[in-house]
């Protein structure tokens, strides 16, 4: 039996992000957070801290959530049946069979992107992955492939398949292992998906404040739920931004644009003074913002908002921050 919650950690780590991004974050985490009952005592500040960089929040949010409920239900150790482990905080049909394939080597399929892929190339389906139907289906042929013993190996065989040699564009059907069983005819066509919907964009302002080096920031009730980002502006802004930035947030593509503002006589409960962000949970965005402002802006210009304030360098390998 492999480690359940190293298991995890990865699988978590690895939805919608590549893993040469997790790699690094990987090792730190389980530096910081060995085991379940580390994880379930740590603050939430220092999980979005470690998390910081990879996006998607939500998902060390469920993390801690689960180890919680690990610790205290399960007494440490994570359940091995299928069912009690879908009942756990973000844990779906997918990451319940990996780490029940992967950590207890149980007979179950896997169907992420990589096996969808080969899955659908190799029964030539061309229905759409991504509806109910769909997604049904392929659970089924992932089912009738699937071996009595050695699971793990197979599995983890066929997600290397799809990501090395049944790829997205140009698979390399001449040395492919299985193409001998393959009814696909063009499968550079195939997987199905449905039209993506358009990207919204929008723009977010927020205020650079600083006092008596500190900086003002307010944590974050919404997207980005316990973090600390820079205060929102709830009126209209003139003037040029001092920084503006781009990126990308599940369907909308959001512009980041940051007005320097005197500091307020009173600030609201969810405000705070920091002499320091380096240890603080900040999403990368209002980081980079934080750290640009403070790293480009003259002295003559940060004197006179009363800025000495110590920002030290940052990750900024974020892919994506829905």
């Amino acid at each position: 039996m492999r480690d359940p919650y190293a298991i995890l950690i990865s699988e978590f780590m690895l939805q919608q992000t590549q893993v040469a991004t997790v790699i690094p974050y990987y090792d730190e985490w389980l530096r910081r957070f060995p085991d379940f009952s580390a994880l379930s005592r740590a603050s939430g500040n220092d999980v979005l801290h470690a998390w910081q960089g990879l996006g998607y929040y939500a998902r060390a949010r469920n993390l801690q959530a689960t180890a919680r409920v690990v610790a205290d239900r399960y007494r440490g150790r994570f359940p091995q049946s299928i069912e009690q482990m879908q009942q756990l905080p973000g844990i779906g049909k997918y990451t319940a069979h990996a780490v029940g394939s992967f950590a207890f080597n149980q007979s179950v399929p896997i169907v992420e992107a990589n096996t969808a892929r080969v899955l659908t190339r190799l029964f030539d389906f061309r229905r759409s992955i991504e509806s109910l139907a769909g997604r049904k289906t392929l659970w089924e042929y992932a089912a009738s492939l699937v071996p009595k013993s050695n699971a793990g190996i197979y599995n983890s065989a066929l997600i290397d398949l799809g990501a090395l040699v049944c790829v997205p564009r140009e698979p390399k059907c001449g040395i492919c292992p299985v193409k001998k069983f393959c009814s696909a005819k063009d499968p550079e066509r195939l997987p199905v998906r449905k039209s993506r919907s358009r990207t919204t964009r929008l723009v977010e302002k927020h205020a650079f404040v600083v006092r008596q080096g500190k900086i003002l920031l307010q944590q974050s009730s919404k997207r980005w739920r316990g973090m600390w980002i820079l205060p929102p502006l709830q009126t209209s802004v003139s003037g040029q931004p001092l920084h503006i930035s781009t990126f990308p947030f599940t369907h909308h593509r959001v512009t980041l644009a940051v007005y320097c503002r005197p500091a307020p006589k009173r600030i609201a409960p969810e405000q705070q003074w920091f002499e320091s962000i380096d240890r603080i949970a900040m999403p990368s965005p209002h980081r980079r913002a934080a750290q640009s402002l403070v790293n480009s802006c003259s002295r003559t210009n940060l004197k006179a908002f009363g800025v000495g304030l110590h920002v030290t360098a940052v990750k900024t390998t974020t892919q994506h921050e829905g």
